[in-house]
């Protein structure tokens, strides 16, 4: 039986990957983001397309996993203290969602002169985000810390906490169910859940570390991995049997690990299987679009799926608003959460199994769901580009590069906010530029001019007065887009003194080869640290200084020694290796020392105890 299926399997998941590698690396190529790329896969690949694969409903439910690994791997981020911060968005903005979106749905369904149940149903699938998309999606544009991203966070959070009264309230009102007996399920099925979770969180706390203690130990990596999945899977399968969403239980099991010693090896081996199974949720998702009935009935399923989500913008922007986000943020929160979530799938199908309504309607929401879901990608999209064209507008008519300065630094990140503010407090205020509004907008919060802008775009460069510039200071997060920058300004600006970030060593010799000055990113902070770390084992400031020093000359040294030599890894092993040991040598011959300086280091240790005195 395994052989005949072997070769069925074996194509199905060649489709999928193939799918993916041809679909999502064109999509992100053409700015329309990696959700969109899966989405499209799908729908060609699926029934309703090329016809490659027919069942989507299993393929559904088997890559909901990678949703849960994802939350599993959120909590891991979450500490308790954290989480707890967070109550007020989870169960003020959450609540409010949920409930005020049944509530309009069921509104507009009466005036409609529905049937009361269903639009109740509708209500209560319409009011689910989805998850998978949601959190990709803000991992993508980089706004999962910010405010935006964590009242996101916690109205879905709130999305899975409501599962379970949902699922009870579809049961309570399906055809001939008598109100006693569904109040009876109600409280067991509640009890059920909050002893569970109970049970969840006790026995996380108290078995989990001694387990993979136990586990680590052994030192077999693969069994490491094999007990993490065991444990997501295994905390799923106990959540479902009590009617709770399999998210909410992988989340808590990542809170309850979040401050443990394990807490960065579960995030190195969970991350692959959450990406290839988010994909194919997504996948899945593309798949179930059933192009035949939305070309029988084009106007009302377009309809509904844009009138929901243009329900739930509005809606949750105001809701945003009210909880006191800017515009900005309020904006980029509705967006995020306006498409109905996965769960309506289940909320629908069980519908349809309780007779509320027939297999027919529950197919045409299950496509309204389909649409709603492709609305986000294209709507993240046109939203960065018209905040690209706003806030280029706003700066070519008000303070478009007023002045071409010196100084030219790209990026305020970390190393652009300390260049920025050092400048500035000597009288050299640099023209400041960068290509995440958010970080325009702290910067003029603090009295800053900055710019928005592609610093890689030659255009941009000309603009804030490249032409004209002595400096280029290349502090951007991207590597890559550093480099690019790099190789233009040098070939076509060679005047202009570059100064940049090199993130390693195989950067830094690119820029070696540029002939621009850089500075490595983390080697000061751990010299500074390995000085500090002398002086705690015993080392007097002034050996810890000279040793320090000194390592950092024979490190130079060996840079540009393996520089002309970098592609023979054997010559640079030798020649590394040659150096390591004059090093040892030099130290321990100043190690000894002599009476001058042994005087030069009781002055540096008076030196010291009195700066400290002061101090």
């Amino acid at each position: 039986m395994a052989e005949a299926h072997t070769p069925a399997l074996l194509l199905q998941g060649a489709v999928y990957l193939g799918a993916a590698v041809l679909a999502v690396p064109l999509s992100k190529r053409l700015g329309l983001g990696s959700v969109l790329g899966y989405l499209i896969a799908g729908i060609l690949i699926g029934p309703w397309g090329l016809g490659l694969i027919a069942e989507t409903e299993t393929v559904l439910h088997f890559s909901e996993f990678g949703v849960v690994m994802m939350l599993f791997l959120i909590g891991l981020e979450i500490e308790l203290d954290k989480l707890l911060e967070l109550r007020m968005p989870i169960f003020g903005m959450g609540g409010l969602q949920v409930l005020l979106t049944i509530g309009l749905v069921v509104a507009l369904g009466l005036f409609l002169h529905l049937d009361w149940r269903l639009a109740l149903v509708a209500g209560m699938g319409v009011a689910m985000s989805s998850t998978a998309i949601a959190m990709q999606v803000l991992a993508e544009q980089g706004v999962l810390a910010q405010p935006s991203g964590r009242s996101a966070f916690a109205v879905l959070l709130f999305q899975d906490l409501a599962v379970i009264p949902l699922m009870i309230l579809l049961l309570v009102i399906a055809p001939g169910t008598e109100t006693a007996t569904g109040f009876h399920m109600d409280w067991i099925a509640i009890t059920k859940a909050i002893a569970l979770v109970v049970v969840l969180i006790v026995g996380g706390k108290y078995l989990l570390r001694p387990i993979l203690r136990y586990i680590a130990n052994t030192g077999l990596r693969e069994i490491f991995i094999a007990f993490a999945l065991f444990l997501i899977i295994g905390v799923s399968i106990l959540m479902t049997s009590v009617g709770l969403s399999m998210g909410l239980g992988a989340f808590i099991a990542g809170v309850l690990l979040a401050d443990s010693e394990y807490r960065q090896e579960l995030e190195l081996d969970i991350e692959p299987f959450k990406g290839l199974l988010l994909g194919l949720f997504f996948i899945a998702v593309g798949m179930s679009v059933n192009l035949p009935l939305i070309m029988q009935q084009p106007w009302l399923v377009l309809g509904l799926g844009l009138g929901f989500v243009m329900l739930k913008l509005v809606l949750l922007f105001g809701l945003a608003r009210a909880f006191g986000h800017k515009s900005q943020d309020a904006l980029l929160f509705a967006l995020t959460l306006s498409q109905v979530g996965e769960f309506a799938f289940v909320i629908f199908n069980a519908a349809a199994d309780a007779r509320i309504f027939t297999d027919n309607t529950a197919s045409l929401l299950n496509s309204v769901v389909a649409i709603s879901m492709l609305t986000t990608p294209l709507f993240m999209l046109a939203h960065g580009v018209y905040l690209r064209k706003r806030l280029n507008r706003k700066s070519s008519s008000h303070d478009a590069f007023e002045e071409q300065r010196a100084v030219i630094v790209a990026g305020f990140g970390r190393v652009g906010q300390v260049v920025t503010r050092l400048l500035s407090s000597v009288g050299q205020p640099p023209t400041v530029i960068d290509f995440d509004p958010n970080q325009i907008d702290l910067m003029r919060q603090f009295g800053h001019k900055a710019y928005y802008g592609d610093i890689t775009r030659p255009d941009v460069l000309r603009a804030a007065g490249i032409a004209k510039a002595k400096l280029l200071i290349l502090a951007i997060d991207n590597a890559e887009d550093a480099l690019e920058t790099a190789r233009y300004v040098r070939k076509h600006y060679p005047q202009v003194t570059i100064l940049a970030r090199a993130r390693n060593r195989s950067y830094a010799f690119e820029y070696m080869d540029l002939q621009v000055d850089f500075v490595r990113e983390t080697f000061a902070g751990a010299l500074q640290l390995g000085e500090k770390v002398l002086t705690e084992l015993g080392y007097s400031r002034f050996h810890a200084y000279r040793t320090a020093w000194r390592f950092r000359q024979h490190d130079e040294k060996l840079m540009w020694a393996s520089h002309p030599i970098r592609n023979d890894m054997q010559q640079v092993v030798v020649n590394s290796l040659r150096m390591r040991n004059d090093l040892t040598r030099i130290l321990t011959e100043e190690q000894q020392g002599d009476d001058k300086r042994e005087r030069i280091n009781q002055g540096w240790e008076q030196v010291g105890r009195t700066e400290a005195d002061r101090s």
